[in-house]
């Protein structure tokens, strides 16, 4: 078992920055792929990011590439999600989830393990 537990979301108003951090704890966190997925009300969860378990490798949304930067420290088993030109249509619950895998996948239906989210409002 792997255990998320998001945190860093809030109010801001648009261009603001936000950085989220996500802490596991549990099985080993390194042997995992890493990904942020966000939800909308009344819309299905959508990938934002991803990075591989060594953090060498990370993919990206076309609608946050050159805002968002993932990132991991496996050391305190954490990993980020630095937000930059925050946009309304960012406003969403953010999850972070972690895959069995060693690269980031874009299907949220193949991530194992998801945290309980955190909710970023951006507004105009």
């Amino acid at each position: 078992q792997v255990q998320l537990v998001e945190s860093g979301g809030g109010l801001v108003q648009a261009g603001s920055s936000l950085r989220l951090s996500c802490a596991a704890s549990g099985r080993t966190f390194s042997n995992y792929a890493m990904g942020w997925f966000h939800q909308a009300p009344g819309k299905e969860r959508e990938f934002v990011a991803g990075i591989s378990w060594r953090g060498r490798s990370t993919s990206y949304a076309d609608s946050v590439k050159g805002r968002f930067t993932i990132s991991r420290d496996n050391a305190k088993n954490t990993v980020y999600l630095q937000m930059n030109s925050l946009k309304p249509e960012d406003t969403a619950v953010y999850y972070c989830a972690a895959d069995d895998s060693v690269w980031p996948r874009r299907e949220y239906r193949e991530y194992d393990y998801w945290g309980q989210g955190t909710q970023v409002t951006v507004s105009s």
